[in-house]
């Protein structure tokens, strides 16, 4: 019996510093506030009042609020932000080549896109 009520305290004690339910509805309200943002860029700014064009501002603004987000879900829903250093190391370091490709492949696609389109046999419009 003290060993079971030895587990119980050990359990309790182990997620006080996880997530309680302030932080959670507090990283709710972050996520949906950068999800407001996006679609008030994308349909408010972009279509509707023709602030911004499409292009690649818009683009890497896309990414660095998708990124922000990421980061939110992956360091609290997924308690990477509560876990040691060096696993934070490794994962930052794939995070890091993540973005890395996708810029490789933002950059080719462009290239590609330019490169079809003004071939004289294949016009692309």
């Amino acid at each position: 019996m003290a060993n079971h009520d030895h587990i119980a305290t050990h359990d309790a004690h182990a997620h006080e510093d996880g997530m309680d339910k302030k932080r959670i509805w507090s990283v709710f309200f972050i996520l949906l506030a950068l999800t407001a943002l996006e679609f008030l860029i994308a349909l408010g700014f972009v279509h509707h009042w023709g602030i911004l064009q499409k292009g690649t501002f818009v683009n890497v603004i896309y990414i660095i609020l998708t990124l922000v987000k990421a980061f939110y879900i992956v360091a609290f829903f997924m308690h990477l932000k509560f876990e040691k250093s060096s696993f934070i190391v490794c994962c930052a370091i794939v995070f890091i080549f993540i973005i890395y490709f996708i810029a490789l492949m933002l950059i080719e696609g462009d290239f590609l896109l330019g490169a079809f389109q003004s071939h004289p046999l294949y016009p692309n419009k």
